[in-house]
């Protein structure tokens, strides 16, 4: 019995946060400059900043077959080979293999994650847009789904305090539906994007192109080298050129010596203390001696990712809670959304022969969403922003086909002709039937249940699509743009990977799991702050959102940990 309560004890801490992703990251952070002794598990292996990035120098010809994996490799990504931008040589080891972590597709779903430290902060596309009111009130005013129980007054000053500190590179423009935020310089766009710009400003009112808003830093920034123009960023940065956990928040967090690190701890449940109607801590399963043990915490934050924390949250059943943690609503697990994306145009220009540019940005433009701002379209609801970009091209092929002599020497220094392209990325509804269940029929290699997945894009984006499509090939065309061509390849949700959903928001119990900071309704010690949180997806990338949302969780459980609320 002694034995018993010295283990509950050492196991004991004032938070617990699960993940160590872009939310994780920022939770550990504030948690324990706040004063708190924080556990931060993660279910994957170690990644420390710099040394476990093992191809972050690697040239094209040191990497095997021209970075793509063999035949007899792909058989372990049968989801994942379905892009064409995540399983190779050189990013491989970030990504699980699908057979290890198999799940159910009712109707096609890629769903694409990372199971180490950092998570898929190492790999994000650092696109950082803030949300707007035209967001947060657009559920209210459409009688969609329910409404979120935050504004943007809410978020803005922890939009400012997450910009100032992770390094946020654009360009203000004044836009109420993309408010501005604290920036460094913002990069540079090329002579043809400048050109672009220009024309969509001369014929089309309320369009505008912008520099990418991008995590990327363009000048030395709290410790950290500004971006070197590698464009190697998904292999994990030697610089700390963009905000990463690793590079940023989970240093921070180390220095405090509150925060205690636990690699390769899935956490299977969150255990709830019927008595005091609160959760007392979580269940783990160590993944490599197999064993399972408790951690204790007066709060749990959880930031497995949208997916990762709900599978926990609908694994922790008891007598109170038979069908998930919190789930009085019976909305968890319901509501999933992704942006839909891989549509617009791209096409060729005559002209600027004499012109180049150095280094590869790892950036491109934005067109902010100007579609259902004042005036609200017949065919669908909400809206759209275009990302893109403009190159010369020619000489990388030849590099490619490994040429030798005058030829390959004349072909490399002689670019190509100019080309842009422009996709769009599109705001998806709130829809109930988009949802996820757990089903102990198929299990992953740690023996533990798997999702079923039943997502789709239906009317309201499918119709957004033609207007999408369109849009991207007038604006090129009228900036002078030749054999412009678009393209439209749906896929499936899941492949922006910006899943979201799936415990919302919302300030009604009976209709929501989460309320206004991010507590669970009916367990207040446990808090859930990233894409799972999301009443509405917006169209803008979401993972600045997720961030100011956890530190102003952060802040809010620690005044009422004080207060002892909680």
């Amino acid at each position: 019995m002694n034995l018993n309560i010295r283990s509950r004890q050492q196991n004991t801490y004032d938070a617990i946060v699960v993940g160590t992703g872009i939310s994780g990251g920022w939770a550990a952070k504030e948690l324990t400059e706040k004063g708190l002794k924080t556990l931060v598990l993660e279910r994957g292996r170690m990644v420390k900043h710099v040394e476990d990035y093992p191809t972050m120098n690697l040239e094209p010809w040191e990497l095997p077959n021209a970075d793509r994996l063999s035949a007899e490799e792909m058989k372990d990504y049968p989801v994942q080979r379905r892009t064409n931008y995540t399983i190779k040589p050189s990013t491989k080891h970030w990504w699980p293999k699908d057979t290890e972590h198999p799940y159910t597709e009712t109707k096609r779903f890629d769903w694409i994650r990372g199971y180490h430290v950092g998570g898929r902060s190492i790999m994000w596309g650092r696109q950082s847009y803030r949300l707007s009111d035209l967001d947060f009130e657009a559920n209210a005013k459409e009688g969609i789904a329910v409404d979120w129980p935050i504004r943007y007054r809410d978020l803005e000053p922890w939009y400012d305090y997450i910009e100032s500190y992770i390094g946020v590179s654009g360009q203000a423009e004044g836009l109420p539906q993309l408010p501005d935020g604290k920036f460094l310089p913002p990069m540079e766009m090329n002579c043809l994007e400048k050109h672009v710009k220009q024309k969509i400003a001369e014929h089309f009112d309320g369009r505008l192109m912008t520099i990418g808003r991008t995590a990327n830093i363009t000048q030395p920034h709290n410790g950290r080298s500004k971006c070197h123009y590698r464009n190697l960023c998904m292999r994990g940065c030697p610089f700390g050129g963009y905000f990463s956990s690793n590079a940023s928040t989970l240093p921070a967090a180390e220095r405090t010596g509150n925060m205690t690190l636990r690699p390769n701890s899935i956490v299977t449940e969150v255990i709830y203390d019927a008595q005091k109607q609160k959760a007392s801590g979580v269940r783990i399963l160590d993944a490599e001696s197999g064993l399972t043990e408790e951690f204790y915490a007066r709060i749990v934050f959880l930031n497995a990712s949208a997916l990762g924390s709900t599978w926990i949250m609908l694994n922790s059943t008891s007598d109170r809670f038979p069908n998930g943690l919190g789930n009085d609503s019976g909305e968890l697990g319901h509501n999933l959304m992704d942006h839909h994306f891989k549509v617009g145009a791209s096409g060729e220009y005559d002209g600027f022969e004499d012109m180049y540019y150095s280094g590869r940005r790892p950036n491109g433009i934005y067109i902010p969403r100007f579609r259902n701002i004042k005036e609200q379209r017949s065919d669908y609801l909400r809206g759209f922003g275009y990302q893109g970009g403009a190159g010369r091209q020619g000489w990388t092929s030849a590099v490619a086909e490994l040429g030798v002599g005058k030829e390959l020497k004349q072909a490399i220094t002689t670019p190509g002709a100019w080309r842009m392209g422009m996709t769009a990325f599109g705001e998806c509804l709130p829809y109930h039937e988009n949802k996820v269940e757990l089903t102990s029929d198929k299990l992953d290699k740690h023996g533990l249940p798997t999702f079923i997945i039943d997502c789709e894009f239906k009317e309201n984006e499918l119709n957004m699509r033609k207007d999408m499509k369109d849009s991207a090939v007038e604006m090129l065309e009228a900036s002078g743009l030749k054999n412009v061509a678009a393209f439209d390849n749906i896929g499936g949700p899941g492949l922006g990977i910006h899943e979201m959903g799936t415990a919302r928001m919302g300030r009604d119990r009976k209709t929501s799991v989460l309320n206004k900071w991010n507590q669970i309704h009916t367990v207040p010690n446990v808090f859930c702050t990233d894409g799972a949180a999301m009443t509405s997806s917006a169209c803008q990338n979401p993972s600045l959102t997720y961030m100011a949302l956890t530190a102003r969780a952060a802040n809010h459980a620690v005044k009422e940990m004080k207060k002892q609320n909680l």
